[in-house]
């Protein structure tokens, strides 16, 4: 992370120079593991575990490269170039396309390194970033070996599990932004206009593993009310889903300010949604933040950045792993899960009407908040966002679509809400797959008892979907759940959406988008 100066504006850049390799055909897939908030389901397409011990790995490796090149690896110093060829060489084996983008600042050579995940939506792109340079008073491994190591074991943790994206996933590695962003701005500026809008998300990772940690997510919705105002359109759902992701392992965060100290800037600048986490840099610990996530008050959170002993020994491990598994929620969260390929057999966006009903057996309770076909108003409570905008276009099926003069106004309440589709005919053969978007919400006055569940319906059932409430904030964040319902093949069904508010009166929110039936 780079020292603490005003935001300077993207400059005009010079033509670019790339070279680009190839490598071997990505890993067969294999079953990935269930995030911690996992969905009952019988096929999840959650992030695995990221495993800390191989992201330490490539800090050590780091470590080796600024040791055998004059103690750093900072922009125009050899240790940089190394580093930049150890990350490519693991990327090219994994089967990403590499690139090699060169600029020029101060009279010396940098380079970025950005890496594409073959396959998804080559106009949806899912851009994952952190600098690779530390400065020249030592090997920068906190500041910032911990991002680039852990957004390099995430994106090999894509090859090894063969996640198949809808999104197309970008990682990228940059240069010189000890020297003002110089790396990222090279590559910003250079993107064509139509280029810059293919990017959907852009997640940030600077200093991911610092010795006195707190837990920081950068302030995509502006709801904290401090500094440079919210991310462009689509950074709060990086926020919230980031969020989510602390949330379920149950450590609290507090929002960071977009100040343009990292990566992230020029993005923003172009309008491009950004987001990320950070641990904390040259700052002290408050007594308050003690009480959040212990550690020692007036203390920095990394007491040494920007020196000599930014080594191996300072960075705390336990931050590492949970900032990694969180980062490796949000790639899968956010580039979502392609649909098996096939012949598409039902797909409901919600974009019209096509015949879903309210409370079809006449037994709901609910008395307000019931499900409905909608568009949703963004809600939330203390920072906790409670209700999104639609997955894709502008309507879903949702609880109480209308925001209210407060959170909860028109959440769920007491009881049961239903909403049913028209009937589907599935055909007799073949692999039948349901895919769908969803999201459960809830404040800490939630409770086990309250529920999002959905179900497909014919001489039998098969739940594709089942998360449960607890006594925890959970900000709404749409996951991407795909299950098989051969078991119904040859049957007319019905879809079954169903939420609870079942316990004591709480701050219920869910919803489900994008409902799909692909035969294979």
């Amino acid at each position: 992370m780079r020292s603490r100066t005003p935001w300077i504006a993207v400059l005009a850049s010079a033509a670019v120079t790339l070279a680009t390799a190839t490598g071997a055909a990505p890993a067969p897939r294999s079953a990935p593991a269930v995030a911690p908030t996992a969905l009952a389901a019988p096929t999840v397409l959650a992030a695995p575990d990221i495993p800390v011990a191989n992201v330490q790995a490539h800090l050590d490796q780091f470590l080796t490269i600024a040791t055998a090149n004059g103690g750093n690896r900072a922009h125009g110093r050899p240790g940089y170039l190394a580093s930049v060829n150890y990350v490519k060489g693991r990327l090219d084996a994994a089967g990403y396309t590499t690139t090699v983008q060169s600029f020029t600042y101060n009279g010396a050579t940098g380079y970025n390194l950005i890496a594409d995940w073959p396959g998804g939506d080559p106009n949806a792109v899912v851009m994952t970033g952190a600098h690779l340079d530390s400065t020249t008073a030592g090997p920068g491994i906190n500041d910032n070996g911990t991002g680039s190591a852990a957004i390099l074991e995430v994106a090999l943790a894509v090859a090894r599990t063969g996640f198949s994206p809808d999104k197309h996933l970008r990682f990228a590695w940059w240069g010189a932004e000890e020297l003002g962003l110089r790396g990222s701005r090279h590559y910003v500026t250079a993107l064509p206009a139509a280029e810059r809008t293919k990017i959907k998300a852009y997640l940030n990772f600077d200093m991911v593993g610092s010795p006195n940690p707190g837990y920081f997510v950068y302030d995509g919705d502006n709801s904290d009310g401090v500094g440079a105002g919210p991310g462009p359109a689509g950074s709060a759902q990086i926020e919230q889903t980031l969020q989510a992701y602390f949330t379920s392992i149950g450590v609290p965060t507090r929002g960071t300010d977009f100040d343009g100290r990292s990566d992230y800037g020029p993005f923003i600048s172009a309008g491009i949604p950004a987001g990320g986490t950070f641990t904390g840099a040259e700052g002290a610990k408050t007594s308050a933040q003690v009480a959040l996530w212990g550690g020692t008050a007036g203390a920095a959170f990394d007491p040494c950045y920007h020196r000599a002993c930014d080594n191996l020994s300072n960075v705390n491990a336990t931050a590492l792993d949970r900032n990694t598994d969180a980062i490796g929620y949000a790639v899968w969260a956010l580039a979502g899960a392609a649909p098996p390929p096939g012949t598409t057999v039902h797909a409901d966006g919600f974009e019209t009407a096509t015949g879903w009903t309210v409370n079809p057996a006449g037994t709901d309770t609910a008395t307000s908040g019931r499900f409905e076909r909608g568009v949703p108003a963004a809600t939330s409570s203390g920072g906790v966002s409670t209700q999104l905008a639609a997955a894709t276009g502008s309507h879903a099926l949702v609880t109480g679509a209308t925001a209210g003069a407060a959170a909860g106004d028109n959440d769920l309440d007491g009881g049961v809400s239903t909403i049913q589709s028209a009937p589907i005919t599935l055909p007799a053969t073949g692999t039948l797959t349901l895919s769908l978007a969803a999201y459960l919400a809830h404040l800490t006055n939630a409770s086990s008892a309250d529920y999002l569940r959905v179900r497909v319906v014919g001489t039998s059932t098969v739940t594709a979907l089942n998360l449960t409430g607890a006594a925890v904030n959970r900000a709404a964040a749409w996951q991407t759940t795909s299950t098989d319902i051969s078991a119904l093949r040859g049957q007319t069904v019905r879809i079954v959406v169903d939420a609870a508010d079942a316990g004591t009166a709480s701050l219920v929110e869910a919803a489900v988008d994008d409902v799909r039936i692909v035969q294979s």
